[in-house]
């Protein structure tokens, strides 16, 4: 991997910590549609490094969400829960940016704050192994 590889690489990891700590704002704020948004990106971001030490780039989003499945949960890499939850946070952000009257519930959307920092953590820890 090149140092520019790498320091992309760094740089999504950044990205998905800094939006991990844009949900927390959101949440507080009341901001629910926004919030959703940033978990799935901070997921997203960490996604896209791991796929970029294994040397597969894409900025497309139900390509990234197939890859997860295909080299991560299938092969027991990535646990399932981690897949579930990431078709869970892909198929709401869809829902609150681009379908109308979706309204979502604090009470409903407040426990995917940790389990997004979770899943950021493990990818994270693979990215690690990959380096």
């Amino acid at each position: 991997m090149t140092p520019e590889e790498q320091a992309l690489v760094q740089y999504r990891l950044e990205r998905a910590q800094e939006a991990l700590e844009e949900a927390r704002l959101l949440f507080d704020a009341g901001h629910l549609h926004t919030y959703v948004n940033r978990l799935y990106y901070a997921c997203f971001y960490a996604m896209s490094a791991l796929l970029l030490t294994t040397g597969i780039s894409t900025s497309k989003h139900t390509h990234l969400r197939a890859v997860l499945h295909r080299e991560f949960v299938r092969t027991g890499t990535m646990p399932l829960e981690y897949g579930q939850f990431f078709d869970l946070l892909f198929n709401n952000r869809q829902k609150g940016d681009y379908s109308d009257l979706v309204v979502f519930q604090a009470e409903q959307v407040a426990g995917w704050l940790p389990q997004a920092q979770a899943f950021v953590e493990y990818v994270s820890g693979l990215v690690s192994q990959q380096l």
